[in-house]
């Protein structure tokens, strides 16, 4: 199993010095090798019985990979000895980010999905480092000792779990500070635990009124942490849009002011994905959620609103931290759950300002989230993960209690 632990970094003011300088170095030599990489693809993207429109008269050049680009950097060293000071790992790794966005353009990922045109960085638009082969021996008290940069202030607040190997750190440069992830490996932990109950198992519905409803009745209210923040933003972008000069110190500080303020909420809105994760993984083993088209939601005039929510981070938290405890969660189509009675599977017609549940056929009555929750359950007991335990009945099982949302997570 690999986590990811992400500390706190309080470096001095030399040592920032050397962070921004190497942020700037591998930002320079990035666009170089990006677009080593875009000239030999204008000059050869046609096939071979046809002639390109802007052709070379030159020899064609042999096409840049990663092997090779990394074999230029010792000639880089040795014109630009500045490079000498940057660790070779990190120098390697700033190579392989140029292949994955250059091949991601090209290729696709592992399931052909072709990603935009990779972009030059420009000056502030390049925020992390790696290196590649990390130790636990690094971390020695509250410093961490990094290779070329020396001892930096840690903020440990949290150890490192036993037993987990440390493969790699990134450093990286936020609007608050600087931060260094810590990439765990334990290879003896399993992922998903073979003794799963599935009589602990419930269905969510995520909305807007309530961020989630799960389908024995706890309801989670929604924070919406932005649109709380809304007027101190817009008080402080209006500021930063009458800074003109785009080089005077002013506007920068208005800049980074504005990123600290959207940082905070951003990190508010992470926070309490984490501890409505946890909660949800204390109780049960199997959780079933909506596959929402979330793109989509987000074209609609409720753009805000689902933005401010954040369902999809919410989910992928949600499946990392149910792994990691060794439970299972379960996407499923939401189409027609919200008209749909869980008890007896009648079409229940509601427009969204209904917000009851009430089926003329059997006479349940109850939150329409509810009820949708409970139809989600019902059709992730079809799921091959849980057939295989055995699971054939589609009856509501999970009984109903009163669970109090925990202050911390």
């Amino acid at each position: 199993m690999r986590l990811a632990y992400q500390y706190r970094l309080r470096p001095r003011a030399s040592q920032v010095q050397d962070l921004n300088r190497w942020l700037d170095m591998l930002r320079s030599q990035y666009n170089w090798l990006l677009a080593e990489r875009f000239d030999w693809w204008e000059l050869n993207r046609c096939p071979v019985n046809a002639c390109p429109l802007t052709s070379s008269i030159a020899p064609p050049k042999e096409q840049p990979d990663y092997y090779s680009q990394k074999r230029s950097l010792v000639t880089l060293k040795k014109e630009r000895s500045g490079y000498k000071e940057i660790h070779s790992q990190v120098l390697q790794d700033m190579v392989k980010r140029v292949g994955l966005a250059f091949d991601r353009y090209l290729k696709g990922d592992s399931k052909g999905k072709r990603s935009g045109k990779p972009r030059f960085k420009g000056k502030g638009r390049y925020h992390s480092f790696t290196y590649t082969q990390a130790d636990n021996d690094w971390i020695v008290g509250n410093l961490v000792n990094l290779p070329k940069l020396g001892s930096i202030k840690l903020i440990q607040h949290r150890p490192l779990p036993e037993g987990f190997d440390v493969k790699t750190a990134c450093i990286s440069k936020k609007a608050d500070g600087w931060y260094i992830t810590f990439s765990l490996l334990d290879e003896s932990v399993p992922t998903i635990n073979p003794d799963i109950d599935v009589k602990k198992g419930v269905g969510i519905d995520l909305g807007l009124k309530d961020f989630l409803v799960t389908g024995d009745g706890l309801h989670v209210p929604i924070p919406q942490y932005y649109r709380k923040a809304e007027k101190r933003l817009a008080k402080e972008e209006r500021k930063l849009a009458r800074k003109k000069n785009k080089a005077s110190k002013r506007r920068a500080k208005r800049v980074c002011k504005v990123a600290k303020l959207h940082a905070k909420v951003a990190n508010q809105r992470k926070d309490f994905h984490h501890k409505t994760a946890v909660l949800l993984l204390r109780k049960y083993e199997v959780i079933a959620h909506e596959n929402l088209n979330i793109k989509g939601l987000a074209r609609t005039h409720l753009a805000k609103s689902v933005h401010d929510a954040g369902w999809g981070t919410f989910i992928t938290i949600l499946a990392n931290k149910a792994e990691k405890a060794g439970c299972l969660t379960i996407g499923v189509n939401p189409s027609g759950t919200t008209q749909m009675c869980s008890d007896c599977d009648a079409h229940v017609a509601k427009t969204l300002s209904d917000r009851r549940h009430c089926c003329p056929h059997c006479g349940l009555e109850l939150d329409r989230d509810e009820n949708s929750g409970r139809n989600m359950w019902k059709r992730a007991e079809g799921h091959p993960v849980l057939k295989a335990r055995g699971v054939r009945s589609t009856s509501w099982t999970v009984k109903r209690e009163a669970h109090p949302i925990p202050l911390c997570g």
